[in-house]
């Protein structure tokens, strides 16, 4: 039999990814204790404020002036798929969406034909390190869908299935993995149809143990990503943490641990296979359409900007919610 494995590849900053994936990047930030503000209770002197991704002392700025995080930007064309695993993400957008997330919360966004939104990382705790762990997805749209209404969604924590076993558990947060299903995508998504196979999963496996990824049913794009843990191996080939594999969907592949917990990533779906043309938060498929977007954009600001900051963030009394655009408001514990 073939090797599973198609091939191996180091993990940057973002991850190389697969057709129906347009991007995907790891933060894995250990802030200091926050400050009045909500940003770091330290000195951001030495900084390059406002485009600060080099690592520096454990933790980085983006593209925050005083609060780590994303200040309000535009997307169109495609989906975010964000998920908190450490820590807490405020989320603002153009419809007059908002929510703060984090602690194993996903939020689904489906930028359609425009939104603004942003993505900041309050620091609520005054006391102790504010540990930020976060993936965000961009899952691309077909053309047929590149300009639906946008849509905004929480997963929260409580309602995504984990599957435990003695070796592993795997957090299903799209797709299906041994009948559990995960929460329903939003409604445009290329994952709502189940033909397309999109499957997001975290999964953990126990050290000195295996887990078997099981053979999908048609033909995928599937990608493990190895972030955290020791050597492993897959089909006798030793693999070192911070690599990506890309494996063969129509063969079973069985991960071995060494001494050390391994987490993974995985990302699979049915390949779209259109034609991508992308401009920074734009993603569409031809050059026209990226030049109509950019006008568009300058000229609507895809519905302006209803918040009094571009790098908005909530009360730091609040907690978990979602607001979304029609008012409703869900808040978790």
């Amino acid at each position: 039999m073939n090797t599973p494995i198609k091939s191996v590849f180091p993990l940057g900053f973002p991850w190389q990814t697969q057709d129906p994936f347009l991007f995907c990047v790891y933060h894995l930030d250990h802030y200091p204790k926050g400050n009045e503000e909500m940003g770091p209770d330290a000195s951001l002197r030495g900084r390059n404020l406002g485009n600060d991704f080099v690592i520096k002392d454990g933790w980085r700025m983006y593209h925050g002036q005083t609060i780590p995080g994303f200040p309000y930007h535009p997307h169109r064309g495609f989906e975010t798929i964000t998920i908190a695993n450490k820590g807490f993400c405020d989320h603002s957008d153009s419809l007059g969406a908002a929510g703060r997330f984090g602690q194993g919360d996903v939020q689904w966004m489906t930028a359609g034909r425009g939104v603004q939104h942003s993505e900041m990382f309050p620091l609520l705790n005054t006391d102790s390190e504010n540990t930020l762990e976060l993936f965000q997805i961009w899952l691309n749209l077909p053309k047929k869908d590149k300009f639906v209404d946008p849509h905004f969604a929480m997963l929260w924590h409580e309602d995504i299935p984990i599957v435990k076993s003695d070796t592993a558990e795997v957090k299903v947060i799209a797709g299906t993995f041994q009948n559990q299903k995960a929460p329903n995508p939003a409604p445009n998504s290329w994952a709502a149809d189940s033909q397309n196979e999109v499957a997001i999963w975290n999964i953990h496996v126990e050290a000195n143990s295996s887990f078997i990824i099981p053979i999908a049913e048609s033909e995928v794009n599937r990608t493990l990503y190895f972030y955290e843990g020791s050597e492993i191996e897959i089909d006798g080939r030793l693999i070192k943490p911070n690599f990506g594999i890309e494996l063969d969907a129509s063969q079973e592949v069985r991960i071995n641990t060494n001494d050390t917990k391994a987490h993974f990533l995985m990302l699979q779906g049915r390949p779209i296979d259109e034609p991508v043309v992308q401009h920074g938060p734009f993603v569409m498929n031809t050059q026209d359409e990226i030049r109509d977007a950019m006008r568009e954009y300058g000229t609507t600001q895809f519905g302006g900007w209803p918040w009094q900051y571009p790098d908005n963030v909530h009360d730091r009394d609040k907690g978990r919610f979602a607001k979304y655009p029609d008012g409703t408001v869900v808040e978790k514990p």
